[in-house]
């Protein structure tokens, strides 16, 4: 037996005895697809920290989270007779085999330019093979909210519901903010109109994103990490000084917001 064999074997093993509603641990052998749910997601955000910082080593680590989800999971749906992990093995190998017809196949190879849309013919048949009609069927709601935006926006864009220039959606999103400024200065405000016109334009901001070529979700992690290293400059420099956050004025920290961009260039 392999030591990959081995290994996995060990902690399906393990999660087996974790699950005894006897002798196993009393939290794991409670979970249900739900209750653990966030936690897979959770893990899956890990991973792409690890990634993120090239530590290879947190990035083992975390992959053998996800990896216990996957077999935590596994367990559940063996207990109650749905499927099992080998299911889940072969489910994604036949899959791979069939997505993947000039490797596995007789096809011929494709270009590097066909090889998204030929990905895309196969999974839409996919979809119609389960029921899940019409060119947005089969996208999860339970996505991040703008993972799912940007995945709407490629599917509408394949039928050729799209804006042909990318000039046309900054003209969109100036609309949209112009919408907004107005929803704001309504008297009395409606809470949910404010929140419709604040979904519009961050829509229209992932499909700015999509047709610039540019992942939004990328786009906003690194504007985030700038946004912390900033703001850490200010705290930093303001003890410097003797001051706390607290006793500071927007226009100090105005300041040294500037001067933390102007360090960073």
């Amino acid at each position: 037996m392999s030591d990959t064999v081995q290994q996995l074997q060990n902690i399906i093993t393990i999660m087996a005895k974790l699950r005894d509603p006897e002798t196993g641990c009393p939290w794991d052998a409670k979970q249900d697809f739900a209750s653990i749910a966030p936690y897979t997601i959770e893990e899956a955000y890990e991973v792409a920290d690890a990634i993120e910082s090239g530590d290879r080593e947190a990035l083992c680590d975390e992959l053998g989270d996800l990896l216990l989800q996957v077999v935590f999971h596994a367990r559940i749906a063996e207990e109650e007779g749905s499927f099992t992990l080998a299911d889940v093995a072969k489910s994604i190998s036949n899959k791979m085999i069939n997505r993947h017809p000039h490797v596995f196949g007789d096809d011929k190879m494709p270009k590097v330019n066909e090889q998204r849309q030929l990905w895309e013919d196969i999974k839409k048949a996919e979809r119609a093979a389960k029921g899940q009609n019409g060119v947005l069927g089969g996208i999860p709601v339970g996505m991040p909210p703008m993972q799912r935006a940007l995945k709407l926006q490629k599917r509408a864009a394949s039928v050729g519901f799209d804006w042909p220039d990318i000039a046309q959606i900054i003209d969109k999103m100036h609309e949209e903010a112009a919408e907004l400024t107005a929803e704001l200065e309504a008297t009395p405000q409606n809470e949910q109109r404010l929140s419709d016109e604040v979904g519009d334009l961050l829509f229209v901001a992932v499909n700015l994103a999509r047709k610039a070529g540019v992942d939004p979700e990328t786009a906003l992690i690194g504007c985030n990490k700038k946004f912390e290293e900033r703001f850490n400059y200010i705290e930093q420099q303001l003890d410097l000084y003797g001051k706390s956050i607290s006793e500071s004025t927007l226009e100090d920290m105005e300041d040294l917001w500037q001067d933390a961009k102007t360090a960073k260039r």
